[in-house]
Formats: structure tokens, C-alpha cells, sequence
């Protein structure tokens, strides 16, 4: 079945939960890793270059 009786299943089912590191809502439960900083994966914290904004 498809739609929105469908919809009503995916209720209740968390992803993504805050860091404890950034406290953004970006760590992911089945990576267990933060998109964000990284944390998990690495003792330093994500960035590049390219992440910069010209002010």
C-alpha cells in the first residue's frame, strides 16, 4: 500500500538525534556519526574551506 495509510508507519522512528558535541540535530543513530562536526568518526571537527561565508 502506498500513501497516506502508509504514512501513519513511519511515525515514532527516530534518525537523526542532537550532538552532543555541535548540539545540532545532525548525529546520525545507524552511522553513529555527526554529519555536522563529525563526531564519531573523528577527534577533530569537520570543516572546509568551501564551508566559509563571505561577509
Amino acid at each position: 500500500m502506498k500513501g497516506t495509510p502508509s504514512m501513519g508507519e513511519k511515525s515514532g522512528k527516530k534518525n537523526m538525534i542532537y550532538c552532543r558535541r555541535c548540539g545540532k540535530r545532525t548525529l546520525n543513530l545507524n552511522k553513529s556519526k555527526c554529519a555536522s562536526c563529525g563526531y564519531g568518526k573523528s577527534a577533530r571537527m569537520r570543516h572546509y574551506k568551501w564551508q566559509k561565508k563571505i561577509k
